[in-house]
């Protein structure tokens, strides 16, 4: 199947400053995550017949309703996130989608995957040779999972769940194709899993607000992306709570 990555320049949080939209399929394609206008893009939607996000966060969905319109394509949704998507794009779906709904094109079908945990409808999106990542996975660094609408739990599951389809290679949206998915799914993991332990220990350790367990569970500069390490926190208490490690009220944590 032909898979075209178009990076493109946008507002977002992430590093690159961009954010790759992707157009799966020779002609009657798939336009995923279209975030803003875009010379390349714009030169791709005469082979479009559908659009869709892999979720709904603005440095994804800017452009969806425009290239919807343009390429007059059928749009696609989670299904039961309808109201949330229009919310997000100004432009009602046409049809919904589900784990495992196959969406044909010309170069034959890509199957939705379940990927929550970065957000609740976040999806992937899966070619014979790929897998549309949007923000479950990034090549250098890690995701933020920001509670409340970030889940933790979730989130894992997802790159374990991705672990088991083993794909060859992993297209995200922010930074570099992911050539070896099983090595960058296995360090995400962990990556989470040690911070879980710091931000456990923080707790044990006397530390009750958030702001005191960031001091104490980071151990890097956080210039300009404290906010993000906040949300991580509570996305992490969150996951501890509920599996009856701490005791977290979402304003302060204790040990059980």
């Amino acid at each position: 199947m032909r898979v075209e990555r178009i990076p493109v320049e946008v507002s977002t949080r992430a590093p690159t400053g961009e954010t790759a939209c992707y157009v799966l399929g020779d002609d009657e394609a798939l336009l995923v995550d279209p975030p803003a206008a875009d010379e390349h893009v714009a030169a791709a939607l005469d082979r479009v017949g559908s659009v869709a996000v892999t979720h709904h966060h603005p440095d994804h969905v800017g452009r969806v309703a425009d290239c919807a319109a343009a390429a007059d394509a059928t749009v696609w949704c989670r299904r039961g996130r309808e109201d949330a998507f229009r919310a997000a794009t100004g432009v009602d779906p046409d049809r919904t989608f589900a784990e495992g709904t196959a969406i044909e094109t010309g170069g034959g079908p890509v199957v939705v995957r379940d990927t929550p945990g970065h957000a609740p409808e976040h999806v992937a999106f899966e070619t014979p040779d790929a897998l549309v990542t949007g923000d479950l996975a990034v090549a250098a660094g890690s995701v933020v999972v920001a509670s409340p609408e970030g889940d933790m739990r979730a989130y894992l599951a997802s790159l374990r769940r991705v672990l088991a389809r083993a794909p060859d290679r992993l297209l995200p949206a922010h930074g570099p194709v992911i050539d070896d998915p099983r090595a960058t799914c296995e360090r995400l993991i962990a990556h989470r899993l040690d911070r879980e332990r710091r931000v456990l220990a923080a707790v044990e350790a006397g530390n009750r607000t958030v702001a005191d367990i960031i001091d104490a569970a980071y151990d890097k500069d956080l210039s300009g992306v404290r906010d993000l390490a906040g949300l991580t926190v509570r996305a992490h208490l969150d996951k501890l709570e509920a599996a009856g490690r701490v005791e977290w009220d979402g304003s302060r944590a204790g040990p059980v």
